[in-house]
């Protein structure tokens, strides 16, 4: 039993002996953990340093530093205690909780040339996202040539050493007092992308290549063990018997059905159908103490900005040269920054701040780190993600908001407030965090009838008619009928805008000041609207959710159109504003909506009106649209984390020879120089805006120059 409130205590007395629970308080091997001797110990293994290409204005060149940290996590600490099964791990001599955790150091070779700032980028599902690539993308280069210290290190306990660039993190695994695994119920969606006799767990569009939780026991027979299907998510669920399906490896040809045993993976008789939604609940056995990446993340930080050497006097490669740390998650990584916070890691052990400034991109949700049996690989994806794991936490960020469906209260600020360690936090939303992975409750009350006052310390930023993963321009859109509904892909993007808020973050930080004010539709405003209020341009043959011409689409008045965000309910042993302690309901049950708004577009081109406009907005040559739709028959469903893109008309004449209601290229620029013009128009508002940085505006007035648009 984790130490996570006096409430949480009683609901588990009352919900279950120890027993019955799989798991009790204690220490593995039945004795109470020997008194600390002394601080949790770190202890530093450089393996590789390598010459990273390129020299960077007066800071010179840089090196890459590889290795790992060793670290420690006093159990009795009550910085700890809100991690789920700590009391469960087991200890090393000194009564400590072991952790190790890669990590890769990029650094100015002469530090006496460092600024002083050491961002923080987490990993997402152990890939780094965000190493600079000045000779793909020179702007990437601004970060090195200010002198930043970049710093990369896992966080997330159950990712596979599947290639030397992922880092991975080794963590413990509870047991109960005597030993033997605990055990407990857990959920697979199985979403096969082409027939297949065999899937693979622990499955899941975006948690599938993560380490799985195996089964207790290869019997599927025994009671806590379901397969069902389903051609959509709201769709009633279809048992498959036990006999049709087994833990085991199989294929049609070598090994048919039941196949080899092996709690890996699942064979079905007859094989997984692309056209159903599978969903394994099963006994699982051995949890991973997940939460141990959230001590080892501020610990690691910590560690790097404070220390001069480690437990062994090996010395600390930025020694004494660290004054600032900014941390950064993108998607997963930014929820997982998020409930960082929300749980109360940003104290640091002698109770300073690990960072003083977080930038949770795209980060709509939480990360699912921190109950039993966790889950932090999952995701947004198709059809997997309305009753995901992420999802209970709070989304509003005020230390005294209060819930009205559920009356629980407390924002992701509450914890660091009450502790003093509240970082200025940036929050940078795209389209899809509205349309598909439930953005607005962080904007409005529950009902959507109000838009939230945000605390001080924070700025969010909505990046208009963006798409979740950002774009890569006009030759990047693909158009699979088969597959999705709109061409596939927006041209409007985030990179540039992200790059410009970082430095306005840094300024924040260092210099005290003042960030653009938050950029965000709002209900008060009108450009935040529920979905049935949208008005769309109305464009011969083609069919809209709502608005335009009369919709060909079925039944996207719920689910499908946009995601829901409903309070589920995981059981009475989970914890659901902290994301953390036992789920017991596989699937949860699901009551109450949330209401679920999002940006108001123009109604003569489709883009959005609030927000960051970036010059694909302001200048726009088609429309980049924030969602885009499953095409697959009887299928209602959003695609993964997709817009879509719809180019304007040359000229007024083909304009209105194909029915199309929004303005041409001929109407809106006259000529090639008319678009030149309003690039530079539009760059030059965004540099001043502080949106955008001079020389990415050069870059697109360059292109925008070198592009055919109009004669």
């Amino acid at each position: 039993m984790t130490k996570l409130s006096l409430n949480r205590v009683a609901t588990l007395a009352l919900a279950c002996g120890l027993a019955a629970c799989g798991g009790d308080s204690g220490d593995a091997g039945g004795n109470a953990p020997p008194p600390a001797a002394q601080a949790p110990r770190m202890h530093l293994s450089i393996t590789a340093t390598e010459d990273f290409a390129g020299s960077y204005g007066a800071v010179g060149a840089y090196e890459k530093l590889s290795g790992t940290l060793r670290g420690e996590v006093d159990p009795k600490d009550a910085h700890n205690a809100i991690i789920q099964d700590l009391d469960l791990a087991p200890v090393n001599a000194r009564g400590m909780v072991e952790y190790s955790a890669d990590f890769v150091l990029l650094k100015p070779k002469d530090m006496s040339k460092a600024s002083g700032v050491l961002r923080y980028d987490a990993p997402n599902r152990g890939n780094i996202l965000t190493m600079p690539n000045p000779a793909a993308t020179p702007s990437d280069a601004v970060f090195l040539e200010r002198g930043y210290v970049l710093l990369y290190s896992a966080w997330q306990g159950d990712v596979p050493k599947s290639s030397a660039a992922r880092l991975t993190l080794t963590v413990p695994v509870a047991v109960n007092r005597d030993g033997s695994s605990i055990t407990g119920t857990y959920r697979s969606e199985l979403v096969p992308s082409a027939s297949t006799p065999v899937m693979t767990l622990p499955g899941g569009v975006f948690n599938g290549t993560m380490i799985p939780y195996a089964p207790a026991s290869l019997d599927n027979s025994l009671p806590g063990h379901s397969l069902t299907r389903r051609l959509n998510d709201t769709d009633a669920r279809v048992a498959i018997p036990p006999s049709d399906w087994k833990f085991a490896d199989c294929d049609a040809a070598a090994r048919p059905f039941p196949g080899a045993p092996d709690g890996s993976k699942v064979c079905l008789k007859g094989g997984f159908d692309p056209a159903w939604l599978y969903e394994l609940v099963y006994v699982a056995k051995d949890p991973k103490v997940m939460g141990v990446g959230l001590a080892a993340l501020r610990d690691t930080v910590s560690f790097f900005r404070h220390q001069a050497a480690d437990a062994d006097g090996v010395a600390n490669p930025l020694g004494g040269r660290i004054t600032h740390a900014i941390g950064q998650g993108t998607s997963q990584s930014g929820n997982a920054m998020k409930t960082f916070l929300h749980l109360g890691f940003n104290q640091a052990l002698d109770g300073s701040k690990v960072f003083d400034g977080v930038y949770a991109h795209v980060a709509a949700r939480q990360t699912n780190i921190n109950t039993r049996f966790a889950v932090p690989g999952g995701g947004g994806a198709i059809r997997t993600d309305h009753t995901a794991f992420g999802q209970t936490a709070p989304r509003a960020l005020d230390k005294d908001y209060v819930d009205p469906i559920t009356g629980r209260k407390g924002g992701v600020m509450t914890r660091c407030a009450a502790s003093n360690t509240c970082p200025k936090f940036f929050l940078g939303l795209s389209g899809t965090e509205f349309w598909q992975l439930q953005g607005s409750p962080v904007l409005t009350d529950a009902w959507g009838f109000a838009d939230l006052a945000q605390p001080d310390n924070a700025r969010i930023y909505y990046y208009a008619s963006t798409q979740h993963g950002g774009a890569g321009g006009t030759a990047s859109i693909a158009y699979v009928p088969a597959n999705s509904v709109y061409p596939r892909g927006t041209v409007a993007h985030h990179s540039d805008t992200f790059r410009a808020l970082f430095i306005a973050l840094e300024d924040w930080v260092v210099h005290d000041t003042a960030p653009p004010p938050s950029q965000v539709p709002a209900i008060a405003a009108g450009t935040l609207v529920r979905p049935e209020q949208l008005s769309w341009p109305a464009i011969k043959g083609l069919s809209w959710p709502v608005g335009g011409v009369a919709t060909a689409i079925p039944d996207f008045s719920y689910r499908g159109w946009f995601n829901a965000y409903r309070v589920l309910d995981f059981g009475p042993q989970y914890v659901p504003q902290d994301e953390s302690g036992v789920a017991t309901q596989l699937p949860p049950l699901a009551g109450t909506d949330y209401a679920i708004l999002v940006p108001k577009v123009d109604a003569s081109t489709g883009l959005a009106l609030a927000g960051i406009r970036g010059i694909e907005v302001q200048a726009p040559l088609g429309t980049s649209i924030e969602f885009n739709y499953v095409a697959t028959p009887g299928q209602v469903d959003l695609t993964s984390l997709t817009g879509s893109y719809l180019p304007f008309h040359r000229t007024e004449a083909s304009r209105l020879a194909a029915g199309d209601a929004r303005p041409s290229l001929e109407s809106l620029y006259g000529n090639q120089a008319g678009y030149v013009s309003a690039v530079t128009a539009a760059a030059s508002r965004l540099v001043a805006q502080r949106f955008l940085l001079q020389r990415d505006a050069d870059l697109r007035i360059q292109q925008a120059t070198a592009a055919t648009v109009l004669p």
